[in-house]
């Protein structure tokens, strides 16, 4: 499939900055796979949100230990 795209000169010029040594077709396909990626990564996770119960999530923190962290959690 083929379209034709016009870039804004600011954006060409940042892309030709970034993209180091792909051609810029490789660099939009890679930044369209990132948004699309990150477009369906919102939707599996808006739809695993909408499944979740906050009673539940409560209920298993109740069975988490009472302790301090252990050195090197990062807390």
């Amino acid at each position: 499939m083929n379209f034709v795209l016009r870039i804004p000169d600011y954006y060409r010029h940042e892309i030709e900055a970034l993209k180091g040594d792909v051609s810029i077709n490789q660099f939009i396909i890679s930044a369209l796979s990132e948004k699309i990626a990150s477009l369906r990564t919102e939707e599996y996770l808006q739809e695993r949100a909408n499944r979740g119960s906050r009673a539940h999530a409560l209920s298993m923190l109740k069975n988490a230990p009472d302790v301090k962290p252990v050195e090197g959690d990062g807390v």
